[in-house]
């Protein structure tokens, strides 16, 4: 049903995707169902699961080689915002736009907190402590950066994707690095 119900979101906003809808894409009964979920926003939490799995196997190969890189490499290589990086990221939204969507939209209720803390602790956190920032200043600094990247992905969200990859990844290196790339 996790793949049926993603392959409707692609198509359509949550709002107007049905139960029935939903059961005939997914080829099971209604019972089936409600066997499993009281409501669609129960299966779209599950689905984010699924989704937030299917995301990080997609970028397994880059943030196993990041994780290993990050307590190693030199300081100036620690700047996550480049195209290598920014890239499978932004490839991977492209071709999910209408979940991403949803998903951003629904963000609270869906508990996405726990997956950003995750990547917070594991990729984040070591790479502000190798750059000796304060420990106080580090949940500060990367709301910061965070919400300023999720609203540079919502406007391009907003206008379907229409810039190029390349050029969103312009926008954000700008906009953190503070020049033009």
């Amino acid at each position: 049903m996790d793949q049926a119900f993603l392959e409707l979101l692609e198509k359509k906003d949550i709002e107007y995707i049905t139960v029935k809808e939903l059961c005939a894409a997914a080829g099971v009964n209604r019972s089936t169902f409600y066997l499993h979920y009281e409501s669609i926003g129960d299966l779209l939490e599950e689905s984010v699961r699924y989704f937030v799995s299917d995301f990080f196997s997609h970028m397994k190969p880059t943030s196993d080689d990041l994780v290993n890189r990050i307590r190693i490499c030199p300081l100036e290589e620690l700047y996550l915002i480049t195209p290598e990086y920014l890239m499978p990221y932004l490839s991977y939204i492209a071709g999910h736009k209408r979940l991403f969507r949803t998903v951003l939209k629904n963000s609270e209720s869906l508990r996405l907190y726990k997956t950003y803390h995750h990547i917070f602790e594991h990729i984040f956190r070591p790479i502000l402590e190798r750059f000796q920032v304060p420990e106080q200043e580090q949940g500060y600094m990367m709301t910061f950066y965070m919400n300023g990247l999720m609203a540079i992905v919502n406007e391009w969200l907003k206008r379907d994707c229409a810039d190029s990859i390349e050029q969103i990844c312009e926008i954000m290196e700008h906009c953190v690095m503070g020049r033009k790339c």
